[in-house]
């Protein structure tokens, strides 16, 4: 079982950044993607980014390429969204997911695991 802690969010003006971390605790293996997923108020879930353990394997949300980066910090378990040039748009609750597979999905349904979600709004 594992378990993910998000924190990070907060408030912040267009333009500006935010570094959220996903805290990672439970049992897991180097098998496991990590993944950040948003939702804006009467919006579905949707894919940001996704990362192997080992970092060898990324993927971002075509939109967001460029502004958005996910990494991971083994030694601490983590692993962070560094969000840069926020926008309005990117106003949503920043969920942390995993999945014990490494097949490339950005799919909600397929991440069993999930945190809390942390806010974040970004102001005009």
């Amino acid at each position: 079982q594992v378990q993910l802690v998000e924190s990070g969010g907060g408030l912040v003006q267009a333009g500006g950044s935010l570094r959220l971390s996903c805290a990672v605790s439970g049992r897991f293996t180097k098998a496991y993607a990590w993944a950040w997923f948003r939702q804006a108020p009467g919006k579905e879930r949707e894919f940001v980014a996704r990362t192997s353990w080992s970092g060898s394997s990324i993927y971002y949300a075509d939109s967001l390429k460029g502004r958005f980066t996910i990494s991971r910090d083994n030694a601490k378990n983590t692993v962070h969204l560094q969000m840069n040039s926020l926008k309005p748009e990117d106003t949503a609750i920043y969920y942390c997911a995993a999945r014990e597979d490494l097949t490339y999905s950005d799919s909600a349904n397929y991440y069993p695991y999930w945190g809390q979600g942390t806010q974040v709004t970004v102001s005009s």
